[in-house]
């Protein structure tokens, strides 16, 4: 399966471009905004995830001789034909930072370029960034209620939707994981991998001792034992500290327990104090079994004594919220300013080529961002988006810009982050991030504001239209 083709579309995208070509308004440039309306899981932010794959894809995604033979065959016209034979990206890119936090309504991607182009990568570019921001933001609460001190490992592929598990993967480890049971990923982008053993390898044992026994000789460095087969407190983990003692006379280190049923809080607090009485109070205990923040949050709460969180299904499906809402919408064709028309104000989108200001206060923590047009300086007051001229002063001790050049003439114009350098600007960026729009109970609604030159702009051609 070749993920670099221009097929990876949508075939209204190939309907329109048609459209566009035999019309002869093909080669017309237009500029698209990346942007999305909702914050999921109920939460202050969104983590941006998926820029540098979505740039990779654009470098070199065409249509093959198998694609041609195919859209030849759903009876596309044939000029057409031979004008997509040559098909490539050659436009202008701007972007936030991968790894920058996000908030509604605030262009994160521009695409400018000719509108066929920006027409027929419209898909992946949605389904890129929608469901790896959303991962990364799952994992970075799941991050920022665990706390520094604890390993996050991700354990989902197996629940993933189909190849997603490997974007699931990356996504999470920027977000704020440790560690992935999924090897594919691993070596991809280079995150360090992780596991235990399942219960069937216990199962096809006689006895569980005996597989304990067989597995450490077998793997003697990151040892864990899966405990909850039979009786975790009578069997399981009495059997662990055999072979952990065993480990030790050889001159090696049981790295841990498995708890994956049963009541976590407890049976982790009893196990810890197994494991301690028989002097092994530097054997971990990792838990799994449909974790997510908010089982997290209620366990840290029961003073459950647990390092290694092995977090799955509800990481990885982006549990409560399958999708990010993120949308593609013209604003300017032709180098004209243009605007989608709704009776509801959070379904119009904002006209003309545009830039993000983000203010700091004097201790660098994020508080307010701006959208103005983009040939505009950082402005000194702003416009709520909905509530039709409610203006409010923004006082502030530094402010930068936002969109940047990541793409010209179809080519990055910066070298490609790897996942660690992303881990670290994502760090770097939540911290700040303050703390009231990090909580999971009403978090505080972060500003983002128009310029009132963008919000004329968008009531003229309101009713202009």
């Amino acid at each position: 399966m070749n993920l670099n083709s221009a097929l990876y579309t949508d075939l209204y995208q190939l309907a329109m471009g048609q459209a566009y070509f035999l019309k002869e308004k093909h080669k017309v440039s237009a500029t698209f905004d990346y942007f999305f309306r909702k914050t999921p899981f109920e939460g202050g932010y969104v983590l941006f995830s998926g820029l540098e794959e979505v740039l990779d894809w654009l470098e070199t995604v065409a249509f093959s001789e198998d694609d041609i033979a195919y859209l030849t065959a759903q009876g596309f016209n044939s000029d057409y034909i031979e004008y997509l034979k040559n098909f490539k990206f050659t436009g202008h890119i701007q972007s936030m930072q991968e790894g920058e936090i996000i908030f509604p309504f605030s262009p994160i991607l521009t695409v400018t370029g000719s509108i066929i182009e920006c027409q027929i990568i419209e898909t992946f570019i949605l389904n890129a960034l929608n469901f790896q921001s959303l991962i990364a933001t799952k994992a970075s609460r799941i991050r920022y209620i665990s706390g520094e001190e604890k390993s996050l490992a991700e354990f989902g592929l197996r629940r993933a939707q189909g190849y997603a598990g490997l974007q699931a993967s990356r996504a999470s480890f920027i977000g704020g994981f440790d560690y992935t049971s999924n090897v594919l990923a691993g070596k991809l982008y280079c995150i360090p991998v992780s596991g235990t053993m399942a219960h069937a390898y216990i199962q096809s044992y006689d006895d569980e001792l005996t597989a304990f026994r067989d597995f450490a000789e077998t793997r003697p460095v990151n040892c864990v034992l899966l405990v909850d087969t039979y009786d975790t407190l009578k069997s399981g983990i009495p059997n662990a500290i055999i072979v952990a003692k065993e480990m030790e006379a050889r001159g090696e280190r049981l790295l841990g327990i498995r708890l994956d049923s049963g009541d976590l809080a407890y049976l982790s607090k009893a196990g810890r104090k197994q494991l301690d009485e028989a002097g092994l109070e530097y054997v971990k205990i990792a838990a799994s079994n449909q974790l997510d923040e908010h089982v997290i949050r209620s366990l840290k709460e029961q003073q459950a004594q647990i390092d290694i969180y092995g977090v799955g299904t509800n990481l990885v499906v982006g549990k409560e919220n399958g999708a990010l809402d993120g949308v593609y919408k013209l604003c300017s064709f032709n180098e004209t300013p243009r605007i989608k028309i709704s009776e509801n104000l959070k379904k119009m989108n904002f006209p003309g080529k545009k830039q993000v200001y983000r203010y700091m206060n004097e201790n660098g923590l994020y508080i307010a961002d701006a959208i103005t047009l983009d040939h505009l300086e950082a402005p000194k007051t702003m416009a709520h988006p909905f509530e039709t001229h409610k203006r409010m002063a923004i006082e502030y001790a530094t402010v930068k810009p936002l969109l940047h050049d990541v793409m010209i003439d179809g080519k990055r114009v910066h070298a490609k982050k790897s996942t660690a350098e992303l881990v670290q600007i994502t760090k770097d960026n939540l911290s700040k991030l303050p703390t009231e729009h990090k909580r999971f109970d009403n978090p505080h609604v972060y500003k983002v504001g128009l310029s009132p030159e963008l919000e004329a702009l968008r009531d003229q051609l309101k009713k202009k239209n």
